[in-house]
């Protein structure tokens, strides 16, 4: 029994299954090819536009100036002077200008601050973000963004790190061109 293979062995291959497998991979290679190669050339032809939707939105800051927080006017539908209560919420106005140093808008631009009460606690709760300025052309803008402060919340308020952040791409829906602004907004605009 010196010449026999033991049960256990492994099946070596001999050159002509070498040769097969190969052959049957070239193939499946060749079908690939086939199948991508007209999807990759309609891409191509189409400039890439379809890949140009997925670029990137880059953030930009802001330089933010002249801050100041001071209580909606009463004319203002968002003071709701008749709903003043304990168990309600205050309006105030944070206001100030919004440099672009750069030569294109930034758009869906948002403000954060920190606003601290006379105590020293933060006046938002868990958040630092103030709201949405919407777009900034290159210059100089002022800006107002309205505040809903907790009754009873002691004052003066005092704010720091006020930051303006946007960026080189829409990343929120638009605003149609229709949409009513609301009395601050048509304040800050020169609408009145």
């Amino acid at each position: 029994m010196t010449g026999a293979a033991p049960a256990t062995a492994e099946r070596s291959w001999g050159p002509r299954q070498v040769r097969r497998w190969r052959l049957a991979a070239l193939r499946w290679s060749g079908a690939l090819v086939a199948a991508v190669l007209p999807l990759a050339l309609t891409l191509l032809l189409a400039g890439g536009s379809l890949l140009a939707v997925a670029a990137p939105a880059w953030a930009a800051s802001l330089v933010v100036s002249e801050v100041s927080l001071e209580p909606c006017p009463a004319e203002d539908v968002g003071s709701q002077p008749q709903l003043r209560r304990p168990s309600g919420a205050s309006c105030y106005a944070l206001r100030g200008v919004v440099t672009n140093p750069g030569k294109k808008p930034v758009v869906d631009t948002d403000v954060f601050a920190q606003i601290l009460d006379a105590s020293g606690e933060p006046v938002l709760q868990n958040r630092s973000r103030v709201g949405s300025i919407g777009d900034v052309p290159p210059g100089r803008s002022d800006f107002a963004l309205r505040l809903a402060v907790p009754a009873g919340t002691p004052g003066p308020f005092t704010f720091s790190n006020v930051k303006a952040r946007g960026f080189n791409a829409p990343v929120r829906t638009r605003a149609g061109v229709d949409d009513d602004l609301l009395p601050l907004e048509q304040d800050v605009a020169g609408l009145d």
